[in-house]
Order: C-alpha cells, then structure tokens, then sequence
C-alpha cells in the first residue's frame, strides 16, 4: 500500500508540473480569485482520479500476471518516450506549453449564449468561472499521460493508496500553481520535468517487476 502510495504521489506531482493543466491554473488565478480557481480544478482532478482507478480496477480483473506485466511494459515505455521526449526537446517547450495554455483559456473564456444559463451566469458570476475552470482542466487531463499512469498503478497495485496518492499528488501542484505560479512559470524548465518524470516511471517499472506478481 505504501509503494502504491509513494508511486502515484510521486509520478502525479513531477508529471503534473509545469504541464498544461498547471498553466492553466496559473492563468486563471491571475485573474481569478484563489479559492475558486483551486476548488474547481481540484474537484476535476480529483474526478478524473476516481474515473482512472475505477478504469483501473476493471482492467484488474484481467489475470493478475496480464495486469502485471502490462503495468511494468507501460512504466517502462512511459520512461524511455518521456527522456527520448527530453532529450528532443526544444530549448521553448515551456513557452509552447503555456502559450497552449493561454490558447485553451481563452477559447473557454466566451459568455454561455443558452439563455436560462446566460441568466444564471449574470447571477452569479462565480459560478461560471468555476464551471469554466472545472471543465477546461477535465479536458485537458482526459488522455494525459497522468491519467494512464493512474489507470496503470489502480490496476496493478492498492487502489485507494493510489487514489490517495494522486489526489494528494494534484492538490500540491494545484495549489503551488494558484499560489505561486506566476512566480515561479519562468523559471519550470520542461525538459528537465520530462526527464525526471521518464526516469520516475523506468524507477517504478523496475520496483514494480522486483515486487513481483
């Protein structure tokens, strides 16, 4: 439970890190107040981690050695494309990532034209920005490599030490990006954050295939 708990922690926290969710959340708590932007997009986070290990857990009832090694060919992939990735990668990847970002806020950032919803929004304003946060991060995590890797580790290992985990593992990166994001956004270098992620994922195919089936 504690390796499961370690694992999905760690991967989420690094791999999260400077990747487009993250800049959106640095964006939008620009121009948003805090408490809501961090609400919103830790309520999708937090659902799409529920939905990856409930994958995950129907993918477990597969044989235990399908499921196994499969976790371990993934890892281990994962890690070798994410430092082919690093080393590849452009000395502007972070520029590209947030201009992504920036690119996705504001495609977002247009008045619901439903008339019952345009009423409600006028309203109460808050609720659309939340609505907008929640569901711009929702689908930007929806097919990231963070949301296999969570399928990976629920099928393979202690769902709820990995749901823990993850949730937890968001919520650091969430609140570091809504609290000190501008801060710190010039200074995330991409290529290193990929790096490390491919290296943590050959790290965890290894323990993985040690801890046996």
């Amino acid at each position: 439970m504690l390796t499961a708990f370690t694992a999905s922690l760690l991967l989420i926290t690094i791999s999260e890190l400077g990747d487009k969710t993250f800049f959106i959340a640095v964006i939008l708590a620009m121009r948003h107040p805090h408490k809501l932007v961090f609400s919103a997009v830790m309520s999708a986070l937090a659902l799409m981690t529920v939905l990856s290990v409930g994958m995950g857990q129907v993918v477990s009832l597969l044989p235990k050695t399908y499921t196994h090694y499969g976790a371990i060919a993934l890892f281990i992939i994962f890690g070798i494309k994410l430092i082919y990735d690093a080393l590849k990668m452009s000395p502007t990847a972070t520029e590209e990532v947030v201009k992504e970002a920036e690119e996705a806020v504001e495609e977002q950032d247009q008045p619901i034209s439903v008339p019952i919803f345009s009423q409600l929004l006028k309203r109460y304003p808050n609720l659309g920005i939340w609505v907008q946060a929640f569901v711009m991060t929702f689908i930007a995590e929806w097919g990231d490599r963070t949301q296999i890797s969570t399928i990976t580790l629920a099928a393979a290992t202690n769902p709820l030490a990995v749901t823990i985990g993850a949730i937890l593992g968001h919520g650091i990166c969430t609140a570091i990006a809504v609290i000190g994001g501008r801060l710190i956004a010039g200074k995330i270098s991409e290529q290193i954050i990929t790096g490390i992620g491919g290296v943590l994922f050959l790290v965890f195919g290894v323990v993985t295939y040690v801890q046996g089936v």
